[in-house]
């Protein structure tokens, strides 16, 4: 709720009004939505459960509008790091993307194909705030997504389970270093072969212990955060 006010303040998301419970969590939310104008209208604890669609509602929702973030203006500032969703299908692993590639300094992530909606209210609260910080773009044109990045002078690297090379051996090369778009595919499938074709390379994370995999969401923090290291280091 905060960063959505705060991104309210910047201009950058409007907050159309507040629905709040008589014992609303973080009561000063409140006062920062008055301050900034937002319609407050207070509801039962029951309307809020409702509105919240959460176990545990914090007593407070918010209306806001969708940013509109195309492609284009997602890449415009050229971003060293750069997070792609292709076919992913699970909120909370999509929000949680877009939270570590916030973590690790990514200037933007791309909904890509049949991902799942970055506005969808599980993805929204996996994200923790980071939807706000950061443009998230949609396009259902895969190649579309792909070749942008690549005119925006990003590497197109996927994360592939099944691939010959790995993080270790890329970084020690000092593949990592230049500006890079991570692709990440859908948590059953991965990459499909026509993506894969489409890139510069694929890695895996290598397992040195019996886990026959990592999930979407972890895979992505280690394969952004080597990324940002890289780039750091350099």
């Amino acid at each position: 709720m905060g960063e959505a006010l705060t991104a309210h303040a910047a201009g950058s998301l409007r907050v159309r009004e507040l629905f709040a419970t008589e014992h609303a969590r973080h009561a000063e939310h409140l006062d920062r939505a008055r301050a900034a104008g937002v319609p407050v209208h207070p509801v039962t604890e029951k309307a809020a459960a409702s509105l919240s669609e959460t176990v545990t509602p914090q007593g407070l929702v918010a209306v806001c509008d969708l940013p509109a973030v195309e492609l284009d203006a997602a890449l415009a500032e050229r971003p060293a790091l750069v997070a792609v969703l292709v076919g992913v299908a699970d909120p909370g692993n999509a929000g949680t993307v877009v939270r570590v590639a916030d973590a690790a300094g990514a200037g933007t992530v791309l909904f890509a194909g049949d991902t799942v909606d970055a506005y969808n209210g599980k993805a929204v609260r996996a994200s923790t705030g980071s939807l706000f910080h950061l443009p998230v773009a949609r396009d259902r044109d895969v190649s579309a997504v792909l070749a942008a990045c690549r005119a925006a002078g990003l590497r197109l690297v996927g994360a592939d389970g099944y691939a010959t090379g790995d993080l270790d051996t890329a970084d020690r090369a000092g593949e990592l270093d230049a500006p890079t778009a991570w692709v990440f595919g859908s948590e059953a499938h991965g990459l499909p072969d026509e993506v894969k074709s489409q890139l510069d390379a694929t890695l895996r994370v290598p397992l040195y212990g019996r886990a026959e995999s990592l999930n979407l969401a972890t895979a992505a923090a280690v394969c952004l955060y080597a990324s940002a290291r890289a780039q750091h280091r350099a």
